[in-house]
């Protein structure tokens, strides 16, 4: 079993209450729109971290993260990117990829807007956990808090910073 804590879209801002909501996972992603290292660096040294680059992220945060992130934890396939879009309205580059190999779970952020929802016609879950940062139009920063176990995707939590 593995506990995930999810974030995007931080911007180069790291609310201080990440730490203490993460404080018990196992892993942490992001899904992308970092905003520095600095924030990547401090993330690192917590948790091990997965996470993709996201289109305001600079060059030195897409040398070390890719656009898109395929990998196998707990029998349960995932693909992380930053623009993904959502069932029925997916990005045309992801789209494709989806298709011909879905995961069992798909992670985007970008939107800014908090969603998980089944893809019924694709078998898998989709998760956009919003964004946690103080750049956008969002008024609730949230982040995402699940369980990985056997192939299953389980104990969802969406937790709502101050």
């Amino acid at each position: 079993m593995k506990k995930i804590g999810l974030m995007s879209d931080t911007h180069s801002y790291l609310h201080p209450q990440v730490f203490k909501y993460f404080e018990e996972v196992d892993e942490i992603w992001h899904a992308g729109d970092i905003g520095n290292v600095e924030l990547a660096d401090k993330l690192e040294d917590f948790k091990p971290f997965r996470a993709v680059f996201g289109n305001i992220d600079g060059a030195d945060i897409r040398i070390r993260y890719p656009e898109i992130l395929r990998f196998n934890l707990e029998g349960v396939e995932v693909m992380m990117t930053h623009i993904g879009g959502y069932p029925g309205k997916y990005a045309p580059g992801v789209k494709e990829q989806l298709k011909q190999h879905p995961p069992k779970l798909f992670i985007c952020g970008h939107s800014h807007i908090l969603k998980v929802m089944p893809d019924a016609a694709l078998h898998l879950l989709h998760m956009n956990p919003g964004a946690c940062g103080q750049q956008g139009w969002h008024k609730v920063k949230t982040l995402l808090r699940f369980q990985l176990e056997a192939g299953n995707i389980q104990q969802l939590e969406v937790i709502e910073l101050p």
